[in-house]
């Protein structure tokens, strides 16, 4: 491919760049232009709240770009997913909203966990990985039976973590109330 040395192509995922409020973070969005083998992703699946419509987008060097054009699948965005996410970008208070009520919440929900003697990871993200040691299978299945769901993390070697994403403030109460239950 002109351009692009080698054949290894980076792709940075930037999945969760909206949330993200560390002074240290940064994006890796201007370094396109000094590395044609760099592809940033970004989605409106997080943020943006338009999960069901699976809309993104990526950017790249034009070579790298022309390459992923030639093999990507005809039509592979509805057009209502790309009206929805045209809207999005052009609401950018309604997302601003969207990150400082996740930022809140995400503080006082980690908070509320840690109170409870439960070890909660940093996060940037809109969920937060919570310690239940031995005890994480249980309580996933005592939550399930309240209808709360949490992601298991044994898959990605974390057997004794669960993954819960940030809700409202009333969902975040639910799950709290649901949660001191299962741990009763």
């Amino acid at each position: 491919m002109a351009g692009v040395p080698g054949n290894v192509i980076v792709v940075v995922d930037e999945a969760y760049a909206e949330f993200a409020d560390a002074p240290d973070y940064a994006s890796a969005l201007p370094l396109v232009a000094r590395f044609p083998n760099l592809v940033v992703t970004r989605t409106f699946s997080k943020a943006h709240a338009l999960a069901g419509l699976r809309v993104g987008f990526a950017v790249a060097h034009p070579d790298l770009i022309a390459v992923m054009e030639r093999v990507r699948e005809s039509f592979n965005v509805n057009a209502l997913a790309l009206a929805a996410a045209e809207a999005s970008l052009a609401d950018a208070a309604h997302l601003a909203a969207s990150v400082a009520g996740n930022r809140h919440q995400r503080q006082a929900l980690a908070d509320a966990l840690r109170g409870r003697g439960l070890a909660v990871s940093p996060s940037q993200t809109n969920f937060l990985l919570v310690e239940f040691g031995d005890a994480a299978g249980r309580i996933e299945a005592a939550l399930v039976a309240r209808g709360v769901v949490l992601r298991p993390m044994g898959g990605y070697g974390l057997g004794d973590c669960l993954r819960i994403t940030v809700g409202t403030e009333d969902e975040n109460a639910r799950l709290l109330a649901a949660l001191d239950e299962a741990l009763a």
